[in-house]
């Protein structure tokens, strides 16, 4: 980790642990991921995407936010599900973001964007999967499988932040 870890980052490397993951893709075969998250939830983020696995819940592409230069919005653009990157948060520029924490993740951006209280939607090819009834593969939806998942291990889904929509972001605290 290059470019997602530096000096100054609120967790030390040594509280990482690197994440290989089976997850169905996109073409219907199986893949195998990467994912970066902190030690104390590593268990859990394994058994949910076993969990995702055995329902062949399909996801674009895992790969360390590193391939991107570490740049967030380069990574979505890709509709790359990612872990760790050692950044602040979207809108509160001086608070860590829980992805600097190792404790976030973010599944199929695109299919699965944020969207702004004032509207603005990222990654921007975001914008044709506002429709949450839709069929489309990879979408989150509130009550499917992945985010009973992620709720089993007591993480939160954006999708049910009040203001503004994560639908890609799942995390230990809900931020």
């Amino acid at each position: 980790m290059t470019s997602s870890w530096r000096p100054g980052c609120p967790v030390g490397l040594g509280d990482l642990r690197l994440l290989r993951l089976s997850f169905w893709g996109f073409d219907g075969a199986p893949h195998t991921g990467e994912l970066v998250v902190h030690r104390s939830v590593a268990a859990d983020v394994v058994a949910v995407f076993g969990r995702l696995f055995d329902r062949r819940f399909p996801i674009h592409r895992m790969r360390l936010v590193d391939a991107y230069r570490g740049d967030d919005d380069r990574s979505m653009a890709a509709d790359n599900t990612s872990g760790f990157n050692c950044r602040r948060s979207v809108g509160s520029p001086n608070e860590w973001s829980e992805h600097s924490y190792g404790k976030a993740i973010d599944i199929n951006p695109v299919e699965n964007p944020y969207v702004s209280s004032s509207g603005s939607v990222e990654p921007p090819a975001g914008r044709a999967f506002l429709d949450r009834s839709s069929s489309a593969a990879g979408v989150i939806r509130s009550g499917d499988a992945m985010v009973r998942a992620f709720r089993s291990v007591g993480w939160s889904w954006g999708g049910d932040y009040e203001r503004s929509k994560d639908y890609q972001h799942f995390s230990v605290d809900g931020r």
